[in-house]
């Protein structure tokens, strides 16, 4: 049966407009996606306002800016210890070897005397750390022995976000953490995708914070 002319012209006028949502649609998922990609370096970085606590915890990784930013603030009076984590490995590995290691643990603690923190306010927590999810137990852990239990965590730009996430997910809810990012790290949160470094910071933390999200099945990895 031949097709009226007005029916080929619906046909076609129904395919066009079709066409034409699905050029909307893409469009849409276009503009979303620019959006996502150049503005989640800003959405990695989080603060909270500074204030007084009981120590200033270094989480480990990016030495030495994390212990210079806890130095400043512990010159500025907010708290009067600083705690340190530290890693079992390589340290394990190279001692069955004969072989001596000394941790990140120890070259912090020589940045924050150099910037004028007595050794006396440092403190390396004991138990050793795999990842930042063992981080957050550890510092809350050790605060759960404190009266005052606040912190301040003391981390890079990218890292801020999932380490307030972990801190959520893990500590006692009567243990509060004030999450600050060292002002001397380089991370561009605007223009992340120039540098190398930048970039897989975010890819990391991306990847990091889906991992959390999910009940971290991946743990082993900082």
């Amino acid at each position: 049966m031949a097709t009226s002319p007005n029916s080929a012209a619906a046909i076609v006028a129904s395919r066009n407009r079709r066409r034409f949502i699905l050029l909307v649609i893409a469009c849409v998922f276009l503009v979303l996606a620019l959006v996502a990609f150049f503005g989640v370096g800003r959405w990695l970085v989080v603060e909270d306002p500074v204030g007084k606590a009981r120590a200033i915890a270094v989480l480990s990784g990016r030495m030495p800016v994390r212990a210079l930013e806890a130095a400043k603030l512990y010159r500025q009076g907010y708290a009067p210890e600083v705690w340190l984590t530290h890693t079992s490995e390589p340290g394990e590995s190279l001692k069955a070897m004969s072989i001596s290691f000394e941790g990140e643990e120890v070259y912090s603690t020589r940045v924050l005397i150099h910037e004028g923190v007595p050794a006396g306010a440092i403190h390396v927590l004991e138990t050793p750390i795999v990842n930042t999810a063992d981080e957050v137990r550890v510092i809350s852990r050790a605060l759960e022995r404190e009266n005052n239990r606040s912190v301040i965590l003391v981390t890079s730009k990218p890292h801020t976000r999932r380490v307030r996430l972990l801190w959520r997910k893990f500590a006692p809810p009567d243990c509060h953490a004030i999450v600050r990012a060292a002002s001397d790290d380089p991370f561009d949160p605007r223009h992340w995708w120039r540098s190398t470094g930048d970039a897989l910071d975010v890819v990391r933390e991306v990847l990091g914070l889906m991992n959390a999200w999910a009940g971290l099945p991946l743990t082993r990895t900082r």
